[in-house]
């Protein structure tokens, strides 16, 4: 009876091997996995900050070039000088309009003086 123990034990202990080692290879295909997860996601990871990199240098250029630059504060300067000749013109133009209402009034009424001669030189 003690070999019929011993072969019983034997049996055991070569099953309780058996799904150890069965145990063992899920483990290592599962460690496979994860480790060709982690790769990927290593990957995607490198490509990424590779991305917010050029990124972050391209709004560096961008802030360095843009509001600074010369190019844009002649830019600046030019729109200035544009908007002052405008209000100038604007100013311009509405004392022209207010002369040539008076004159187009006096000559309604019948005061025009034919011979009026402007300050310009010009005749009408």
């Amino acid at each position: 009876m003690t070999e019929g123990v011993c072969i019983m034990a034997s049996m055991k202990e070569d099953r309780g091997d058996l799904d150890l080692t069965k145990r063992v290879e899920e483990l290592n295909k599962s460690l496979s996995i994860a480790l060709d997860i982690n790769d990927n996601y290593q990957r995607d990871n490198k490509k990424l900050k590779d991305q917010v990199n050029v990124a972050e240098g391209e709004t560096s250029i961008v802030k360095a070039i843009g509001m600074n630059s010369p190019e844009m504060k002649k830019a600046k300067a030019e729109i200035e000088k544009l908007k002052a000749d405008l209000a100038r013109e604007k100013e311009d133009r509405q004392y022209d309009n207010l002369v040539y209402q008076k004159e187009l009034e006096d000559f309604r009424k019948g005061r025009w003086d034919p011979n009026f001669k402007p300050l310009d030189g010009s005749e009408r």
